[in-house]
């Protein structure tokens, strides 16, 4: 069982602060639902992750990263308790779903992509300096609300980096998005978030990443011999998106980007403001909801 200090979890029945709704999600982590705080009657995300097995580092990763890193890009952390053998983390509740939701449904224009591309490097920025490393940014971790704006989300699997130990070499994360150094077991640094970020990136071009079709295994191999992905039609792109994703799809981790030098890169001065993502978060709810009927 995982140690987890009164500091850190609150003492008491959660059902008596937070009033639970619907579920809204589910993962290998557990689940997530929807719910109201009863004192204020704010809306809550209410994840709950076991501590058995695996799953308890992942928990308590997750709630040690959000309870000391605050920041407009990251999903705020309200509360946590203990039930049972599981965690439950009370979170900020996006409106907007998921970027995923998005470039599954919708299409989206290059001044979006660069507002979304824009925001998450700002939550990368944060993290970086504080020297985590995400390890598993794609468009499901990427929370939207109805007003455009964009948070980070989902740190189960993040590292903290230390003087003793600047660099990682376990191969985490989700296949697809994993830059060539995690495929390959070597050791790395944050430019890994940087690798997956373009990905992302490809992801609101393409509606998916690439080697999608493939199994985990199969991307892995071919991220490894491929090294910088292709696009499927190049030309549709601006001259500045195309150099966007070079930067950030670099293959050799010493000649990649930071996220601190990408937040200068002429492709994000074409960002439209966040307000202009709403009408697709909309759209995509409605897609959502006439393909459930």
């Amino acid at each position: 069982m995982w140690f987890l200090s009164g500091s850190t979890v609150s003492v008491g029945e959660p059902a008596e602060k937070y009033l639970e709704l619907e579920q809204v999600g589910q993962g290998a982590f557990g689940t997530v639902s929807k719910g109201l705080d009863r004192a204020t009657g704010g809306e809550v995300a209410i994840k709950k992750m076991s501590l058995r097995g695996q799953n308890g580092e992942r928990a308590v990763n997750e709630i040690l990263v959000l309870k000391d890193k605050k920041n407009p890009n990251i999903v705020s952390s309200l509360d946590s308790f203990l039930v049972d053998e599981d965690l439950w983390l009370v979170m900020e509740y996006m409106d907007g779903g998921t970027l995923q939701d998005i470039v599954r449904q919708t299409r989206m224009a290059e001044g979006e992509m660069a507002a979304v591309s824009r925001e998450c490097l700002q939550g990368l920025d944060f993290l970086h300096s504080n020297r985590v490393i995400h390890r598993d940014l794609k468009s499901s971790n990427i929370l939207l609300a109805t007003d455009g704006s964009v948070k980070l989300a989902d740190f189960g699997l993040c590292a903290q980096l230390s003087p003793e130990q600047e660099q990682r070499s376990s191969m985490v994360g989700t296949a697809h998005w994993m830059a060539p150094e995690v495929v390959t077991s070597s050791p790395y640094g944050p430019k890994v978030d940087i690798w997956s970020l373009g990905i992302v990136t490809i992801e609101m071009v393409e509606g998916e990443p690439p080697y999608f079709e493939h199994t985990a295994a199969m991307a892995r191999c071919l991220i490894r011999q491929n090294g910088t992905p292709q696009l499927q039609e190049p030309r549709r792109l601006s001259a500045l998106l195309r150099d966007f994703l070079e930067c950030s799809l670099e293959a050799d981790e010493e000649r990649r980007w930071s996220a601190q030098e990408l937040l200068q890169h002429p492709f994000l001065s074409s960002a439209k403001p966040l307000s202009s993502l709403s009408p697709l978060i909309t759209a995509a709810k409605q897609l959502r909801e006439q393909r459930r009927t």
